[in-house]
């Protein structure tokens, strides 16, 4: 359970890491939407690719986030029914829905997500708007942000399955 659990402290660093580091993605998107509104309301110009970097970097923080909201528990759940389940019950509820649920819908979206990554470079698909981006790098961000929810996903089912057997906080056996 040593090695499971150091495993679930790497993931957990790893998703606190990339959470921490894109929340500078939000100030980069306000400054190039405020850049894209002067430029059109001040020049009367405008910018595809100014839009859709913008909506790039959305994507970014929303996939890319994933993993870190779930470490924090911060997913949409029904709590006034889950915050009333003993901690044991908790841990079932949790364990049954990474298995049945989380994790297939991950590893299906990164399956489908990484074909149209590959299609997409392979191609080298752009935008189709006038002056629009590569369309990879968006949907690179895909398998990867799902990735790091399916690994915080397995994180958090080895430390529910720590409490089904009892190990605490520090990875030890506590019974």
């Amino acid at each position: 359970m040593r090695a499971l659990w150091r495993l679930s402290q790497g993931i957990d660093a790893l998703n606190e890491w990339v959470g921490r580091s894109i929340k500078w993605l939000v100030l980069l998107a306000t400054v190039i939407s405020a850049g894209n509104a002067l430029v059109r309301y001040g020049w009367g110009e405008s910018s595809n690719a100014g839009l859709e970097i913008q909506w790039y970097l959305f994507g970014a923080l929303f996939l890319l986030g994933a993993g870190f909201t779930l470490k924090h528990h911060g997913h949409v759940r029904i709590d006034f029914i889950h915050g009333r389940l003993s901690p044991r019950t908790q841990a079932w509820v949790e364990i049954i829905g990474t298995l049945l649920f989380l994790l297939p819908f991950c590893l299906l979206i990164i399956w489908f997500g990484w074909a149209m990554f590959v299609s997409a470079w392979q191609s080298g698909e752009m935008s189709p708007d006038a002056g629009g981006l590569l369309r990879w790098p968006v949907k690179l961000l895909i398998p990867v942000g799902f990735g790091l929810l399916a690994l915080q996903g397995i994180s958090e089912l080895i430390k529910n399955i720590a409490v089904l057997i009892g190990y605490g906080e520090s990875g030890e056996h506590s019974a």
